[in-house]
């Protein structure tokens, strides 16, 4: 099938030809004649890098009207990095229809430059939730005439505890607005926005619901926690051209191994919410470009990446959300290409492992770190292939050759290899010369069904066991919660919100022996609350910086949290103490209790 039969017009198809798009993905072929008919709500499922832009930008496009200036449509997402690929793809599929702008507003950007660009006009806007409430409120976006809204990425939106926000934003678009939602999966949190901002959606969904893309092949390996960052090196040099992202659950983690990986002469960088978006960009060109081998992300610093070719994903820490794993393995085998994904487990979280395997529909290999050995032959094949396919420049080698070859005319062919790998590759066959086994046992193997995890979720609480002392790196980390909560709460003059931050939902640091200070209070999921908004409470009456707020446990009607130091841990008791929530007295209090379970899957 030909994208020209789907009914794109002749400007549109102009410009996804000179792009290179002649056939039409399985979500462009299903939704694109749906969605310019243009009648219906929409919900869109398929993985990540199916090419869901053009499946709704397209048809978004050729709905506006050019001679009028006002906004007609509105593309919400949750983080800036997605908010400039939305724009940029979109501003490139409209190059021949003159006349039409997109822009994009989010935050961590100068909010004037954006007001200038609004003004010159928008018939479509591309925002993050938090960015996007500034201009309506300042009145420099109207959203009265939009006839379009994509949700891009909802799950996440709520996840980031923008529930509210988006309430506000869509109370200002007409009711005939329609409604288009796009998604990689479709989980209990895409259904509720179905029902409260949708009327009667047309469902199409590309391949099973909630799976992961089938030609990423899932892995992964049991080690012990202090042996991550040498994990990943062997990795690394096991596959010598590996292109790939590696995830952290705190934008500490990923400062500290993308520290050691570049002190060991590794080409990474870290990518999470501390940057400002200049350093972001420079990143983020430096991926792209191939300068950097191995970039090391958070969680939603690294959504919206759309780079070709990723190879292997590795995730240093399971994230509390099935979706989460499936957007951050989605990062490789794009567009019909294959990947792997790597799980980096301690011994006593195999069986989360089994649990994200029958959610996801498919099989989760155990696989074991290379050992120097295996590396070392790996390594030497590789250059040796590389050696053997290499074709040298006759008019720069050839004046040398009769003099090399005096020099050289003694030595017999295996004496002229030994020296030469001994010259190239030495460096590499020392390091892994006497090289441990890192491998461990799993506890919780496959044969272990998933409820046993509560068992394991008090051992991980409780003691710190096999992670190697970095339960204190962990506890200190402050405002690293994935780079969630600074970015969260932090609030420059311009930008009420910023858009981008990190999941902030936790597994337990190490545990229950931690300095922290741990704190209870009587309200819960039960009160509609999730990790979003729970912090957005706390810190919102307390007046504490949500950096101070640690690893969260909510149940049905209470919760649990920890607060890095005791001045913050007081604050929190001492303004809430008068507090209320929905019409119920609040009561918080230290506590020593540790909850007999966290709410992770």
């Amino acid at each position: 099938m030909a994208i020209r039969s789907l009914g794109v017009d002749e400007r549109l198809l102009k410009a996804v030809t000179e792009l290179g798009f002649t056939e039409p993905t399985e979500i462009q072929s299903k939704a694109i004649p749906l969605l310019l008919n243009g009648d219906r709500d929409f919900i869109g499922l398929a993985q990540t890098g199916t090419g869901k832009t053009a499946a709704f930008g397209l048809p978004m496009i050729q709905s506006v009207d050019v001679t009028n200036n006002e906004t007609q449509a509105l593309v919400l997402c949750p983080t800036r990095e997605l908010c400039l690929q939305i724009t940029n793809e979109l501003t490139q599929y409209a190059k021949y229809v003159n006349g039409l702008n997109v822009v994009a507003v989010y935050g961590g950007a100068n909010i004037n430059e954006q007001i200038k660009k609004l003004r010159r006009g928008a018939h479509i806007v591309v925002g993050t939730p938090g960015r996007l409430l500034d201009h309506i409120s300042r009145r420099t976006v109207l959203l009265n005439n939009i006839t379009r809204v994509v949700l891009d990425e909802a799950d996440q939106m709520l996840d980031m505890g923008f529930h509210e926000d988006i309430d506000s934003i869509l109370a200002t678009t007409p009711a005939t607005k329609k409604t288009w939602l796009f998604s990689a999966t479709m989980q209990g949190k895409i259904e509720k926005i179905a029902r409260k901002y949708m009327t009667n959606p047309v469902e199409v969904t590309v391949g099973s619901r909630n799976s992961g893309a089938r030609n990423i092949e899932h892995q992964y390996c049991v080690v012990k926690r202090a042996d991550t960052h040498l994990v990943i090196k062997r990795f690394i040099d096991f596959y010598p051209g590996m292109f790939g992202i590696v995830f952290c659950r705190t934008r500490k983690d990923t400062q500290e191994l993308s520290a050691k990986l570049a002190k060991d002469g590794y080409n990474a960088d870290a990518l999470h919410g501390d940057l400002s978006q200049e350093q972001r960009d420079v990143v983020m060109n430096k991926f792209r470009n191939r300068q950097i081998q191995v970039l090391i992300a958070t969680d939603v610093a690294a959504r919206g990446i759309d780079v070709d070719d990723i190879t292997h994903v590795m995730h240093c820490d399971l994230p509390d959300d099935v979706e989460n794993y499936t957007h951050r393995s989605g990062r490789t085998a794009r567009a019909g290409k294959s990947g792997v994904s790597i799980i980096i487990s301690s011994p006593g979280a195999v069986s989360r492992i089994r649990y994200v395997e029958r959610q996801i529909g498919q099989s989760i290999a155990q696989v074991q770190v290379p050992v120097g050995p295996a590396i070392c032959q790996k390594q030497l094949a590789h250059f040796s292939s590389s050696l053997a396919s290499s074709v040298p420049s006759d008019s720069i080698v050839k004046p040398y050759l009769d003099a090399v070859s005096k020099i050289l005319i003694n030595l017999s062919r295996e004496e002229l290899i030994e020296r030469m790998l001994s010259i190239t590759c030495s460096k590499m066959l020392q390091k892994y010369a006497q090289a441990p086994d890192i491998n461990v046992e799993s506890r919780g193997g496959s044969s272990r069904d998933f409820s046993d995890r509560r068992s394991n979720d008090r051992d991980d609480y409780r003691d710190s066991g096999d992670r190697g002392g970095r339960s204190n790196d962990r506890r200190s980390s402050g405002g690293d919660r994935g780079g969630r909560s600074n970015d969260r709460y932090s609030r420059d003059a311009s930008d009420r919100r910023t858009s981008d931050y990190s999941s902030g939902n936790q597994r337990p640091s190490s545990g229950g022996a931690s300095s922290a200070n741990r704190l209870f209070i009587n309200v819960g999921k039960i009160d509609g609350l999730d990790k979003g908004s729970f912090i957005k409470f706390v810190c919102g009456t307390s007046s504490v910086d949500s950096a101070a707020v640690g690893h969260i446990v909510m149940q049905n009607t209470r919760s649990f949290f920890s607060v890095e130091d005791s001045k913050s841990a007081s604050m929190i008791v001492d303004k809430l103490k008068d507090a209320s929530f929905k019409g119920r007295r609040v009561r918080v209090e230290l506590t020593e209790d540790r909850p007999e379970r966290s709410d992770r899957y």
